[in-house]
């Protein structure tokens, strides 16, 4: 049996292997969108930014569902103590708060819904992001690991 090689055999494996490298790189992009937030390789949900003042006091109100891979990070200018409730909100939720570099401070599972309860966020939380309740668990989000997102100042995980 004869090897035949193509005039373009080289040219054509050094181009599969950027295609591959390109298809790398364009995964590892696809959690740095800004409407994606991820947590290892074990999560990744798409997002509605909440980052302004009348965004985040609406948040996910009257809304009768979520979608699984879908939440709401907001966002706030500064790290700070935040307090959440559950007024007008129809579905139940879990409330990750996360300091400025990203890394989860707090997890508050299966917050009831329309329950006016306070939920205290603790100090030095500049985001929280909300998914739909017993998620965080079901996945493993706990304190102490970092979310990446393209949109965190100082990430401790960071998209590039």
């Amino acid at each position: 049996m004869r090897a035949v090689v193509n005039e373009h055999g080289p040219d054509m494996r050094r181009l599969a292997l950027l295609l591959g490298f390109w298809a790398q790189v364009t995964g590892a992009q696809a959690a740095c969108l800004p409407d994606q937030v991820e947590f290892g390789s074990q999560a990744r949900f798409t997002v509605e930014i909440a980052d302004t003042a009348p965004e985040r006091s609406t948040g996910l109100m009257n809304r009768a569902a979520m979608g699984s891979g879908q939440g709401m990070l907001f966002v706030y200018d500064a790290p700070g103590h935040p307090h959440f409730w559950m007024k007008d909100t129809l579905i139940g939720l879990d409330m990750i708060f996360l300091a400025p570099d990203g890394v989860v401070t707090r997890v508050h599972s299966n917050a009831v819904p329309l329950d006016e309860t306070a939920i205290d966020g603790g100090p030095g939380v500049q985001y929280v992001l909300e998914i739909n309740g017993g998620l965080a668990k079901a996945v493993g989000i706990a304190p102490g690991q970092a979310m990446r997102w393209s949109g965190l100042t100082d990430p401790a995980a960071p998209c590039n």
